[in-house]
Parts: structure tokens; sequence; C-alpha cells
């Protein structure tokens, strides 16, 4: 048993804690980078309170997915204003675009050297920049894992830029700031947030600390998720949720993911939809192709039995079976309104470029079984139509 753990220098959780943020800034460095979403309203307390703590923050925004341009540009700009570390406020998008620019403030070659998949995934010449990661929203985890994933339009695909020193100096997670979230973004955010645990959970590359992560954050993800997105002002509902966004990010760090994810990098980069909605799609589908498979070739393999653990953590039932597990992943998604993937103008004919791209994501090397290429197909062909369809076939056995 051999594993290691790593993650953010310090993590900071509670109600209230972007209070302490002016504290934390001034010990960092000289001038801020101050990465936000397009939310004036939300940014202008946030950017004050720079200012005021003497961390002279040069501000700029990320509006949408942080492409490969973007990046390159924010962080020419950021070292020609003199800026020494990275406050990141906002999504997963907004904390991956300050990760990236941190990097880029001490490794200058052109961005595309150090990516995955398009680049040549060239080592830091360099430690990146200090990064403070303040999440605005319950979802991705980014706030403790060391890559950022970025858009490539030139490439149609979303790829990662990555390295152990891109683990931020500090994640301060309030969850008074995602109280604000609208129900379809706490959807989208949510489910990507419990897909991550459980893909962590039957990782190939998870560990007893990561498996104790994933258990608990299934817990709140599973008992706080629908209440948070039905009742928006639930501060105990948003609190489960902000914690299960944050253990999906350790466990995901330091354990991988699967399928669903493996699928998700290149479907984000080819459509235009939210990475949670396209992640819950896939997620019924994948469980049941990769369980079939399981007992199939491997029945003696720990994932199985994961599988049905993760079953009895979120249905709150010990006898449950992977049928009531199927049920409940699925119901949950019917009431957070997921559409299929037909909804973002998938056809089977697309398949064999989808599963190409797919099969050289890096999350799909974290699947508890290789999948072959009709397998792939199966879970496609599955998340097409939407999932109280009575036209998505049979894929448990």
């Amino acid at each position: 048993m051999n594993f290691e753990f790593a993650t953010a220098r310090r993590i900071i959780f509670g109600a209230g804690k972007l209070n302490t943020l002016p504290e934390l800034a001034s010990s960092l460095g000289q001038r801020a980078a101050f990465i936000t979403g397009s939310n004036a309203e939300r940014i202008a307390p946030v950017f004050i309170a720079l200012k005021r703590a003497g961390a002279n923050p040069a501000a700029f925004s990320i509006s949408e997915e942080p492409t490969t341009t973007r990046i390159a540009t924010i962080a020419e700009q950021a070292r020609s204003h003199g800026c020494d570390y990275v406050v990141a406020f906002g999504g997963g998008s907004v904390i991956d675009a300050g990760k990236a620019v941190a990097a880029l403030l001490t490794n200058t070659k052109d961005l595309i050297e150090y990516l995955e998949v398009i680049g040549n995934g060239a080592p830091f010449e360099n430690d990146p920049a200090p990064c403070v990661a303040i999440p605005t929203t319950a979802g991705t985890g980014a706030e403790v894992t060391r890559n950022a994933v970025l858009l490539s339009p030139e490439h149609q695909v979303k790829v990662s830029m990555r390295h152990p020193g891109m683990l931020p100096a500090v994640a301060l997670v309030d969850p008074e700031l995602t109280l604000s979230m609208p129900p379809e973004v706490t959807a989208s955010t949510g489910l990507d947030a419990f897909t991550q645990l459980l893909e962590a959970f039957v990782s190939i590359k998870s560990t007893p600390i990561t498996d104790g992560i994933c258990r608990e954050g299934l817990k709140y993800a599973s008992r706080s998720l629908h209440r948070a997105y039905s009742q928006p002002e639930n501060l105990e509902a948003r609190t489960d949720m902000a914690l299960a966004s944050l253990f999906g990010g350790l466990a995901l760090a330091n354990a991988g993911l699967g399928a669903v994810h493996g699928f998700a990098g290149p479907l984000g980069g080819m459509y235009k939809a939210p990475h949670g909605m396209i992640c819950a799609a896939l997620l019924p589908a994948a469980c049941q192709v990769n369980i079939r498979s399981l007992r199939e070739r491997s029945p003696e393999d720990p994932a199985l039995t994961k599988y049905l653990e993760a079953t009895r953590i979120v249905t709150g039932n010990n006898n449950a079976s992977f049928n009531d597990g199927m049920d409940w992943i699925e119901n949950l998604c019917i009431q957070l309104q997921v559409p299929g993937l037909a909804s973002l103008g998938i056809k089977e004919e697309h398949f064999p470029e989808i599963i190409t791209k797919s099969s050289k994501a890096s999350s799909m090397k974290g699947n508890p079984i290789a999948l072959t290429d009709r397998e792939l197909e199966d879970i496609l062909f599955a998340a097409l139509s939407d999932i109280a369809s009575d036209n998505r076939p049979p894929l448990y056995p």
C-alpha cells in the first residue's frame, strides 16, 4: 500500500470566513492579480477590502469558460502590472483561471507548452506564485486541486495545466457565498461535486484517505443537494454542499476520476453546456456500464463493493441493492431537471470523434475498469435521452 496525499497549504472553512481575506492577502506579496467573474455587485466589496489591506489589486474578469487565449493575455498583463500573487474569487472557472495565471506569473513559455493533450505538458521552470482560492459555488472543488482546466477553442477540447505547485496557498471556503446561487447553478455544480465524490471513491487510484473523504462527502451531498436546490437560503444545506465540493476536490486531486469526467472534458470543448449537467447526464449510464463490465470481467474487483457501499450511503438503506442506487441517482437527476445529451445537439454520428478524444483524457485513466469503445458508445447512447425517457436502453443486467 503506497500512496501520497497533497492539498492546499491551508484550508479555512466556515460561514463568515471571507472576513479573514485582508489579513491573509497582506502576507502573500506586494500586489494581487484579482481574478473574478462578472458580477460587479458581489466583486466590489472584496476588491475594496483588498485595496484597504494594501494589496493594490489589479482586477481581471472571466465571464465564461477560461480559454487558453484569455489566460495568456491576463498573465501577460498581470506580469506587466507587477503582480506577484493571485486572489481568485468566483466559481470553478474563475479559480482554474487564477491557478493558471499564478503559474504563468513565474513561468513564461507559451502557454501551450505546459498543457496536456494538445501541448507538451512541459514541467514548470519555477514554482507558481501564491494563490488564494475563494469559491462562490459548491461543485468543482478547484480550490484544492493541482490543475487548471482550460478551453482551447482552436482544438475544441478542454485540457489541463497540471503541477503540484498549482495547489493554492490558501483555500478559503465560506458557505455564505453560495447562498445567492440560482437553482440551475446549484444543480449543475452540486451534481458535479456528487459525481466527483463517486468517481474518486471507485477510482483505481483511490487510497484509504480519499475513501474516507468520499464517504463523508457522499453523505453530505446526498442529504443536502436537493435541499440546497429547493431551499436556496438554507445555510445548513449550503454548508453541507460546500463541504461536499471541498471533499470532492480533495479526493479527485489524489485519486483521480473516471469515465464521466473522461467524457466531460471533450464534450465541454465541443458543445456549450454547464459542466455539471454534462456529468449528470452521463452519470447513470456510466455507473451502469461500469457495474456491468466489472461483473462480467472482474467480479472480485473492490470497486463493486464500493459501488454497493455508496448506494447504501446515499439511500440510507443498509440492505440497498445496485438497482436501488441507480434508481436513487436517476431520481435525483430527474428532480434537478437534467436534460439528455441530445439537447446539446449531440448525435450518434458524433460518437467516434467523442470517443477518440475521451479515450485520451487523463480522467479516463482512473475508471475502475478499462472500457471498450463499444462500452463507451453504450454510455453515450443511453445518455442521449432524458433520464426519465422511455427511450433509454436498459444497461444494467
